[in-house]
């Protein structure tokens, strides 16, 4: 176990006994009472691969801790195939109650038996690819594809798929890699959605990334995130996530040099899932925790971190809606079907842009 990691934990357990008996206010759904007190009897929550700085996650841990004093909050940052690896080797053993991957991870997780049927509050408003049918994971918010648009570099910002292959964005775009990055492989599913193709036929997609390049308009595809590279200056457009764009406009001080553009024609959401952890240590406090960050209350807290809500419906107050406009085109991705697809995107794209 991580020193780091243990020593919170070990902290967390001595403040475990000064539990408070009652959160203050109303329910927020029926049964909420009763599990915290259950919670309190465990004392803790160890939350696998919520970073605080990811979607917010700083927030939320905040709010629970305020509305569930009696709870004490231990987390690390592990990163998704990670913490299906370190699920796996510690399952005789199991030390978290909880884990939060890409779906894709989740996936994996579900074949290894290493995590629990759980159904939380909102379970059944999530639509049938956003979900395990059983619970085994649910995906708590998305990331969508958007066009981060660098208006120092960009004399017009493209609005549509259409629009990137316009001459004057020769040698102006930029996106990851769909062989090596779990982004770029969402990339190739929102170029199918805008082009005529669907999670059953993603050629089109892979057809207009070729049309892409042999226009000239690609600067480069790269392995890892170029988030730094972009705030510098040094990318005109990045086909990449909306979070990222509205991050570097209302927290690293873009402001109005950029624009974040929901391409017209249609876009991809990319999935997050959290999953209940097989035989943890503390259940009680897991399905306290999955409950909370799958309320109305919860859901909206992902928001103010950029990332959209996965339940549908979701009051968001005027100042994060306004960041988040409704983008009706945005269609979520079969994580099911996009995890089996992905040996035929690898050679795909690479014939038909590289030529290999």
């Amino acid at each position: 176990m991580n020193f780091k990691f243990k020593a919170a934990l070990v902290a967390a357990l001595s403040l475990a006994p000064f539990a408070a008996s009652a959160f203050d206010g109303p329910e927020l759904y029926d049964g909420e009472q009763a599990l915290y007190e259950k919670a309190q009897e465990e004392g803790l929550i160890v939350s696998f691969d919520t970073g605080p700085t990811w979607a917010n996650w700083s927030s939320q841990f905040k709010n629970f801790k305020a509305r569930y004093p009696g709870v004490e909050m231990v987390y690390n940052d592990l990163g998704s195939a990670a913490t299906v690896v370190a699920l796996d080797k510690s399952r005789n053993r199991p030390q978290a109650d909880t884990a939060y991957y890409f779906a894709g991870s989740a996936l994996d997780a579900v074949a290894k038996d290493v995590v629990a049927p759980f159904e939380p509050v909102n379970f059944d408003k999530l639509p049938d690819e956003l979900r395990e049918k059983d619970g085994k994971w649910f995906t708590i918010h998305k990331l969508n594809i958007a066009f981060l648009v660098n208006k120092k570099l960009v004399k017009e910002t493209p609005e549509s798929w259409a629009d990137l292959l316009k001459s004057e964005y020769k040698n102006s775009i930029v996106y990851l890699d769909p062989r090596s990055t779990g982004q770029g492989q969402v990339v190739v599913f929102g170029a199918a959605f805008g082009n005529g193709g669907d999670m059953d036929n993603i050629q089109p997609g892979i057809d207009y990334l070729a049309r892409l390049h042999d226009s000239g308009n690609v600067l480069r595809t790269v392995g890892t995130t170029p988030y730094a590279q972009f705030l510098k200056g040094e990318i005109p457009i990045w086909i990449g996530y909306e979070n990222d764009g509205l991050k570097a406009k209302y927290k690293d001080g873009m402001g109005d040099d950029i624009d974040v553009v929901i391409p017209k024609e249609a876009s991809a959401a990319a999935p997050y899932a959290i999953s209940m952890v097989k035989n943890g240590p503390n259940p009680s406090s897991a399905k306290l925790w999955l409950n909370y960050i799958m309320t109305d209350e919860g859901q909206a807290t992902f928001a103010e971190g950029y990332v959209r809500p996965s339940v549908p419906g979701v009051k968001l107050s005027p100042e994060v809606a306004d960041k988040m406009p409704d983008a009706p085109q945005i269609r979520p991705i079969d994580i099911v079907k996009a995890t089996a697809l992905k040996a035929d995107i690898d050679t795909g794209w690479s014939k038909a842009v590289l030529g290999d």
